[in-house]
């Protein structure tokens, strides 16, 4: 699983029948404190109502499709939790 932050989202009328009701948004991996690394943005269904902006929980290949809603179906990457904080060596390094 990686931290990642929403950034935006994408408008996708004619898609997969099994992620029909789902948003797709577009993420960006961050570091442990929410700031950004280097590399591209990528795009993530959305399982738990994830928002632009929000930290988020994502996680990546063929662990992104054991859920009951991408079981079968050609995903890479899911949204699982939106952050409310980080912890790290003891000291919270991101909080809503």
């Amino acid at each position: 699983m990686k931290i990642a932050r929403v950034k935006g989202s994408t408008i996708s009328t004619i898609k997969n029948p099994r992620i029909m009701d789902t948003k797709l948004l577009i993420c960006h991996e961050t570091d442990a404190s929410g700031t950004e690394k280097l590399g591209p943005s990528y795009v993530a269904i959305d399982l738990v109502d994830a928002g632009v902006g929000d930290l988020v929980l994502t996680c990546h290949g063929s662990a992104a499709r054991q859920t009951n809603i991408t079981k079968e179906t050609p995903v890479d990457v899911v949204i699982m939790a939106v952050l409310d904080h980080l912890e790290v060596d003891g000291e919270i390094v991101y909080r809503i």
